[in-house]
């Protein structure tokens, strides 16, 4: 499964530089960040401190 998420993001990164959209590349980066907080913040201890986030 990991694997398959890692070959689908090289896969992604792969195409944004071959079509000169390498500008887009940190925003993927954030909103990958954000996503996988979120995530973790769905029923952990750090669910409080997540909120105060935004």
């Amino acid at each position: 499964m990991i694997r398959a998420i890692l070959s689908t993001l090289k896969e992604l990164f792969g195409f944004l530089w071959q079509n000169k959209l390498w500008w887009m590349a940190p925003i993927v980066v954030v909103l990958l960040l954000f996503s996988g907080l979120m995530f973790l913040a769905q029923s952990s201890a750090l669910a409080p401190f997540v909120y105060t986030l935004f």
